[in-house]
């Protein structure tokens, strides 16, 4: 009987994988730091064991399965090596997996989690349908024919996987600690487009997803007109947003999504050009984006008090300007307030003007120290450097953020992609709920 063992089972792709195993009744267990993460509830629902890291965790009886996080010195990598066990990369192991399906690998910069998430709600009530998104959610359905899976490009292991469809947001330039710059990137995405077998399904809009050469069916999808599938008439409300669809100029439908901001219509649309595609009937299509709620960490909200709390996980000034915008488009009468803390400091230093500019955008800032990677050099940049470039942007810790109390019924955006979730506990704990 093979025993799958995960080295760092709490990672955001590590965690789905391991879940996904255990729903196709194979026997799996893990390992990580004792560290509690927002991943690890799926895990114990399952009741899947958890242990903390150590040599001894691996012995003859385990295919091991590595998280990109952690070297080829880790000890329970070096153990697996010295007993000479099958062991995989995470990335080389899910592109071996997804070949047992109809794979649809959806990536692109930004955008990647929630259109997974998306589009399995969606699909998963047409045809049997296994998912993996990267907010730690995984399952495996009985006889399942589809594979809806989300493909990272760091470091380019999206190369590892051999998608029959494809689904790319936008190309945009982050992971600055390994891409050299934006033509680094587009070439990964090129790289990408090659290896996909059967379609790709790309945002027109996007002028770097438009220079790529596809040589499958392409669908480009967006608010252009030359759009194969355009949104137009976007109608927002506090409930949501409702847009009518056209199928190259011809009416194919109105829809409405629970969600807010221009980038939460572009992902449904490129669900719905696939969907289209795949032949779900276009009123399943529709009930189902209306009965989606969100993917965890992406504008993820709550009342509190006479408060808004918004948890996301927005760490790219491109990513935050869509954040303050649909913060905006749903509470166009309260006050919006960043709470952000800076993820690495290769992307800080960067991106430093970029991010101050889409901050300005809310109505006041405070800043968090930045969350470094342990493969990083700090150098002499701390946060008050990004302090410096953003007029009247306070710096905050969790022993004085009682003062985000002051911000009576304001909309408070907890953003980033490090332990910013420690910032908004601190803050929920100072003031409970009466």
């Amino acid at each position: 009987m093979t025993i799958y063992h995960f080295v760092g089972i709490k990672g955001t792709g590590m965690s789905p994988l391991a879940q996904i195993l255990h729903d196709m009744n194979e026997t799996v267990q893990g390992s990580d730091v004792e560290k509690r993460f927002f991943t690890q509830k799926a895990l114990e629902d399952r009741n899947i064991p958890i242990m903390t890291f150590d040599k001894n965790n691996i012995n003859e009886n385990l295919t091991v399965i590595a998280g990109n996080a952690f070297p080829d010195h880790h000890e329970e990598i070096q153990q697996a090596r010295e007993l000479g066990i099958p062991l995989y990369r995470y990335f080389d192991f899910l592109g071996e997996f997804a070949r047992q399906f109809t794979s649809v690998a959806v990536t692109g910069t930004h955008g990647k989690t929630s259109t997974t998430g998306l589009l399995s709600h969606v699909f998963k009530d047409y045809l049997p349908t296994s998912y993996l998104i990267g907010d730690g959610t995984g399952y495996a359905a009985n006889n399942s024919q589809y594979f809806i899976f989300e493909a990272c490009e760091y470091r380019r292991h999206f190369l590892a996987y051999d998608p029959d469809y494809s689904i790319i947001t936008n190309i945009d330039y982050d992971h600055t600690d390994y891409f050299s710059d934006l033509e680094d990137v587009v070439q990964a995405f090129q790289e990408l487009a090659l290896k996909v077998k059967k379609g790709v399904i790309a945002c027109g809009d996007d002028a770097h997803l438009q220079s790529i050469k596809i040589n499958v069916p392409v669908i480009y999808y967006g608010l252009d007109e030359e759009n194969d599938f355009q949104a137009r008439n976007i109608e927002r409300s506090e409930h949501g947003t409702t847009f009518d669809v056209l199928v190259r100029n011809d009416y194919y439908g109105t829809f409405t999504i629970p969600q807010h901001g221009t980038h939460n219509v572009l992902n449904a649309l490129a669900v719905i050009a696939f969907c289209h595609y795949q032949g779900v009937p276009t009123e399943l299509l529709k009930a189902r984006l209306a009965s989606f709620h969100g993917v965890k960490r992406r504008f993820t909200e709550k009342l509190w008090g006479n408060q808004v709390i918004v948890d996301d996980y927005a760490h790219h000034p491109t990513e935050i300007s869509a954040t303050i915008d649909a913060a905006k488009n749903k509470y166009p009468e309260r006050e919006i307030v960043a709470i952000f803390q800076p993820h690495t400091y290769t992307r800080t230093k960067t991106f430093m003007d970029d991010f101050a500019t889409s901050l300005e955008a809310t109505d006041e800032v405070y800043l968090c120290d930045i969350f470094g990677s342990a493969r990083e050099d700090s150098g002499e940049l701390t946060i008050e450097d990004l302090q410096q470039k953003i007029p009247g942007a306070q710096i905050i810790s969790e022993a004085d953020i009682d003062t985000l109390s002051q911000h009576d019924a304001a909309v408070l955006l907890f953003m980033g992609a490090g332990d910013i979730q420690k910032y908004q506990a601190a803050y929920e704990n100072a003031h409970p709920q009466k």
